[in-house]
């Protein structure tokens, strides 16, 4: 058979997405904060783009569970409007992008950067001043870091080589303050003898705070009790020994350090009082504010769930500017791109927000609950059984869910906390993996001199209806930071 190039036709299928409807669906699992950033930044790059200061009102239907407006079949969406179909608006942004195959248009039909996000080119953009006050945040001195403490201590009390060798120490202790890098490796680079660098190192550990420079956590301690005097033979053994303190060997250690069961128990309470990571005070990194997106209050007899209009600025159309400008043909299709960008904007975030009510709604419907008893009344709970119950994709439940935080009567929960495994319950219905911890936590927390063992926590956990195994329930335990009966025992002898 003779081989030639030939042409043939063939037919598939593949759903094809437009550039806005992929920006919708990612839209969807952005925070507000970067939902805030990305808006300003549409709003400095379309003129036509206006924030107004009115809020976003959610209205509240007469069900049991109060939410917006659900989408029905006959509504449009954004991908409606400017893609001329009659797609269900659910349905437009409910897409399992590793399930599908798309067909992505070009690089010219492209409406964003090679990010894929409209207008988002990556820079950090704060919200727009809705022009209530001054900001005084911003005026705020930035807290100092512990580089920068050291430092001054280091300019302060030193000069020459010796403060040479000190800056680079410091450029190499960590941000939990211990020395991140080998000092004999350092030596070698910087061409000098390790006697000069032990000296160095000497009087970087002399700075605060206490126990800075320290190589390793034993040398540490070792600096903070010689700081408060209390770095006697007895305690240099019991600080030589960390391992046999962390496995409880008391009776081990009162022979090394040859002490009685009153002096064991006092240095124990003095070595516990010594910070194991002296530089996590100097943290440099700023903590971020985490501000709710979705607000449960209980209302009669139900929960009403409204979004935080703060953080969703209203977005307007400013038509009369197309009137001030000239109506020369590249002018009318500038402003026409601007006018659907707009179009789009609103559309899709008008979608995210119903979106996210839809999906929060279920969420407080499944977890009632806890809503009303706390976390020993959080039921397991999978991203399949809220899609399926809002006819939805598990990959939209997913994004919807990521980075969002919900505010209720019981505190700030990410919507993450709501979906746990579980154990089985007497009642069939199943319990969370968090409310089975809250049970173990709270009997180890009332077993006062009585420890309770693992067996004992199974015994006990049963009797409540929880159908739970030994191993689970030590696993458990372990996660929550709690140790074992032996060391809870041991402890309470210590007297801690």
């Amino acid at each position: 058979m003779a081989l030639a190039p030939r042409l043939d036709l063939r037919q598939s299928q593949s759903l094809v997405m437009t550039p806005q409807l992929q920006q919708a669906i990612k839209l969807l699992a952005l925070s507000s904060m970067e939902i805030e950033a990305f808006i300003a930044e549409e709003v400095e790059r379309n003129p036509l783009l206006e924030t107004g200061s009115g809020e976003i009102q959610a209205e509240s239907p007469p069900d049991e569970f109060a939410a917006l407006p659900t989408i029905e079949s006959g509504d449009r969406s954004s991908d409606d409007v400017l893609a001329g179909t009659d797609m269900a608006a659910s349905e437009a942004l409910d897409v399992d992008f590793g399930a599908e195959t798309f067909h992505h248009d070009g690089v010219a039909d492209s409406v964003g950067g090679a990010d894929g996000m409209l207008g988002l080119s990556g820079g950090n953009l704060s919200g727009s001043f809705d022009g209530e006050g001054p900001d005084f945040d911003s005026f705020a001195a930035a807290d100092i870091s512990l580089r920068e403490h050291l430092m001054a201590q280091a300019g302060a009390s030193l000069s020459g080589r010796l403060l040479f060798l000190a800056q680079q120490i410091i450029e190499q202790i960590e941000p939990t303050g211990y020395l991140g890098a080998d000092l004999l490796a350092m030596a070698h680079r910087l061409g000098v003898s390790m006697a000069e660098m032990e000296e160095a190192l000497a009087e970087v550990q002399r700075f605060d705070p206490t126990g800075v420079g320290a190589r390793d956590l034993a040398e540490c301690i070792m600096l903070q009790a010689k700081e408060a005097d209390r770095y006697d033979p007895c305690m240099a053994k019991l600080i030589n020994n960390l391992d046999l303190v962390a496995k409880g060997a008391f009776d081990q250690l009162k022979r090394m350090c040859r002490v009685d069961d009153e002096d064991l128990r006092d240095m124990m309470i003095e070595l516990r009082s010594y910070d194991p990571k002296p530089g996590c005070r100097f943290e440099s990194e700023s903590s971020v504010a985490v501000t709710p997106d979705i607000f449960v209050t209980a209302r009669g007899t139900g929960w009403a769930i409204e979004l935080n209009s703060a953080n969703l600025p209203r977005l307007l159309i400013n038509r009369s500017y197309v009137a001030e400008l000239g109506q020369d043909k590249a002018t009318k299709a500038w402003l026409n791109e601007c006018m659907a960008d707009a179009n789009w904007l609103i559309k899709a975030m008008d979608q995210r927000q119903r979106t996210i009510i839809k999906v929060a709604t279920e969420i407080v419907k499944q977890q009632d609950g806890f809503f009303r008893g706390g976390v020993a009344h959080l039921r397991p709970l999978t991203l399949r059984q809220v899609a399926d119950a809002i006819e939805m994709h598990e990959s939209t439940v997913s994004r919807v869910t990521s980075n969002k935080y919900l505010h209720c009567d019981r505190g700030l929960f990410d919507l993450k906390y709501f979906f746990s495994s579980g154990v089985q319950s007497a009642d069939g219905d199943g319990v969370s993996a968090e409310a089975v911890k809250s049970h173990i936590k709270a009997l180890i927390d009332g077993e006062g001199t009585k420890i309770l063992s693992d067996d004992t926590l199974v015994d006990l956990l049963n009797a409540k209806g929880f159908d739970i195994a030994r191993r689970t329930v030590a696993k458990y335990r372990e996660a929550m930071g709690i140790g074992s009966s032996v060391q809870r025992r041991r402890q309470k002898k210590m007297g801690r």
